[in-house]
């Protein structure tokens, strides 16, 4: 697991898309483990990324967290509770490649554990489709300017098409087991 022993204690990093990164943030940061949370551009060709010109970038949600309160697993888990992972390049009004799912992995053991969420997730048949989500090596991440980080804190009825599906949640989970939870 990407390990920030050398500049954070024993925190880890996760990097996410699922559409605006707006609701995705205001979600993931209230979670139990999340130390902070900064929204910017990954996945693309355009250097120095920014709102207006962010070429084939994703909007994404950069995560440090503290695997001694939640596990990259349940963080994966709670991301395909909060968006749709069926719908290729798109999130509820939102559509273009800078609104697709995926997972940019720092690390091989961050790849295996998202390929098999992923597959947990395709075989449960509790979502709607075949997930696409996309999972790529993380590659730069560009911070989003300072009006798009914590949006929803700023504005609280700013848009957002995220919410909890308390229906789409894996048999699993919540069972306190961290066995492929890393």
């Amino acid at each position: 697991m990407h390990d920030m022993s050398s500049d954070t204690g024993d925190l880890q990093k996760a990097i996410l898309a699922g559409g605006c990164f707006w609701g995705m943030q205001e979600l993931i940061r209230k979670q139990p483990g999340i130390v902070t949370t900064r929204v910017g551009y990954t996945g693309g060709d355009v250097p120095n990324a920014t709102y207006r010109h962010h070429g084939s970038h994703a909007e994404a949600i950069e995560i440090v967290f503290d695997p001694a309160v939640v596990t990259y697993r349940q963080i994966l888990e709670f991301f395909f509770q909060i968006h749709d992972p069926t719908t290729k390049n798109r999130q509820g009004n939102d559509v273009g490649t800078s609104y697709r799912s995926a997972i940019f992995y720092l690390d091989d053991e961050q790849k295996d554990v998202a390929e098999r969420t992923i597959a947990d997730v395709e075989s449960s048949g509790i979502w709607p489709g075949k997930v696409v989500t996309e999972v790529t090596k993380a590659g730069p991440f560009w911070e989003a300017e300072p009006e798009h980080q914590d949006y929803l804190q700023t504005f609280p009825s700013g848009y957002t098409c995220h919410f909890v599906r308390p229906e789409w949640r894996l048999p699993s989970s919540g069972s306190g087991s961290t066995a492929e939870a890393s």
